[in-house]
């Protein structure tokens, strides 16, 4: 809504036009004799000036909680908005009131002749002040165009004897109707269902995530890296689209996984878990939806399809910590700084990923000041994953890891994963007694195949051996001295993050 005259009296016109006078030196705008006012010239709007490093993948999320208003108002030395100052009199444009909005860069107009830019107005014109003569004459001949239209309308409307064939326009264009099937529908159903979460460290140190209803109980799922900072007697909130905000608390977190489980202190009765999905039947094509809270921007939606599935993923949040591994749905939706731990949603609203991780062109990491948004590459953890880990989460509040009981290098290749001379710490690097041992696996030994999947890394099978549970089993693929062999493997079991 424009702000510009309002509030501000019409004056009325003369009835007919004032006898000219000679004008005054002064350029300041006088009254006529006959009491009807010069109109000023609006003031013309400030002048609106025009204002990598190779890919990395990083946490969607969470977004900083504070971010400074960059590109806004001039400001001064001492921070605060610059506005023009009183020109001398008579200067154009006139002096800006103090807390009027500045157009687009907050100057005061500038050179280059864009729409905008300042206006110097010409000197008066000696003599005879016709200046204020035209702009009567326009004001009365306005003022009689608008009585001429009355009168016509007056006239027009005593005559209506209930025979007028005028045809108004209807003032609706049907009841509005959302299909379950459509983006609206889709998003009208699942937003009540989600939450934007804010978790805060001792020190004051936090950002913002997403998270979705699990259960009636007040279970809410979202990413590890969202609650990471209110783990250790932090603070920790979830508020929903219709404003109402909870105290949380964190009931497990999985590091490796990049799954979190918190609960609502005092949860509503009314709580509608979100249906979830089976990401082992989603096909590359299939539409997504994802729901978050970019940058802060609460409740957001943004759509696009399933790019790939089984993606190798190892993200981290640029700190330094420990990576989190996934096998992962790739979409092209917009996924930003926020929208970590939100539900990716099929066309039907059923939960198939946990939003995770985007690939970024910023050299700066998570939180730096180059960070960069969507590109196109986002990641979310298949859900049918997610379900297990965060059943796991609720039930005993450690995650419980399937495991090979091998060491393999983490370095990037594409020859697959080599298990490598010496474990951690000094430890073997193939477990006594562990899955591998007894499937006859030793160092040097470099897999290539995890059941029908192929292993170009050890990010990649650490990936895919976390989508099973532990006592699956699964054939390997591996190489040795030159030759390919082939054994079963039953997974263990590690409890932990440790």
């Amino acid at each position: 809504m424009s702000t510009e005259n309002e509030g501000t009296a019409v004056p009325p016109a003369p009835s007919a036009p004032p006898v000219p006078v000679d004008a005054p030196a002064a350029s300041t705008p006088q009254a006529s004799e006959a009491g009807a006012p010069t109109t000023p010239i609006p003031p013309v709007p400030p002048h609106a000036s025009g204002g990598a490093q190779g890919p990395e993948l990083v946490h969607a999320g969470p977004a900083p909680a504070y971010s400074s208003a960059e590109g806004g108002a001039h400001q001064g030395a001492g921070g605060t908005p610059q506005h023009p100052g009183p020109g001398p009199e008579g200067a154009w444009p006139p002096p800006q009131a103090p807390g009027t909005p500045l157009y687009a860069d907050g100057g005061a107009g500038g050179a280059g002749g864009a729409w905008g830019s300042g206006y110097q107005q010409p000197a008066p014109k000696p003599k005879n002040g016709r200046g204020g003569l035209v702009a009567a004459v326009l004001v009365a001949a306005l003022v009689a165009g608008g009585l001429g239209g009355g009168l016509g309308y007056t006239l027009a409307k005593d005559n209506d004897n209930g025979s007028s064939t005028t045809l108004s326009a209807s003032d609706s264009g049907g009841s509005v109707k959302r299909d379950a099937g459509t983006v609206a529908g889709v998003a009208q159903k699942a937003l009540p269902s989600t939450v934007t979460i804010e978790a805060e460290s001792t020190n004051g140190e936090g950002g913002t995530g997403t998270g979705f209803v699990f259960d009636t109980q007040g279970h809410i799922v979202t990413n590890n890296h969202v609650v990471a900072d209110a783990v250790d007697g932090g603070k920790l909130s979830a508020t929903f689209p219709n404003g109402k905000k909870y105290d949380a608390e964190v009931v497990g977190h999985a590091q490796g996984y990049d799954v979190a489980v918190i609960k609502l202190k005092n949860a509503p009765s009314d709580l509608k878990p979100l249906t979830l999905g089976n990401s082992d039947q989603v096909a590359v094509g299939d539409s997504t939806i994802a729901i978050g809270a970019p940058f802060g921007l609460s409740n957001t939606v943004t759509t696009g399809i399933i790019s790939a599935k089984d993606r190798p993923v190892a993200s981290s949040d640029g700190s330094g910590s420990n990576a989190s591994y996934m096998s992962a749905l790739q979409t092209d939706a917009s996924i930003n700084p926020g929208n970590s731990g939100g539900p990716l949603l099929d066309a039907q609203g059923n939960v198939i990923g946990i939003n995770s991780a985007i690939q970024s062109t910023s050299g700066g990491g998570l939180g730096g000041t180059s960070q960069s948004g969507s590109i196109g590459l986002g990641f979310a953890i298949p859900i049918n994953q997610a379900k297990y880990v965060a059943q796991q989460l609720i039930q005993t509040g450690k995650p419980v890891y399937a495991k090979i009981g091998a060491s393999v290098s983490l370095e990037d290749s594409t020859g697959g994963a080599k298990i490598t001379t010496e474990g951690a710490g000094g430890a073997d690097s193939v477990e006594a007694g562990g899955p591998a041992a007894k499937a006859g696996l030793k160092p040097g030994d470099v897999i290539t195949k995890l059941d029908d999947h192929v292993i170009d890394s050890g990010p990649t099978l650490i990936g895919e051996i976390w989508t099973h549970k532990p006592g699956d089993k699964v054939k390997i693929t591996y190489e040795r001295g030159g030759q390919t062999r082939t054994v079963d493997l039953t997974l263990g079991a590690r409890t932990g993050d440790s």
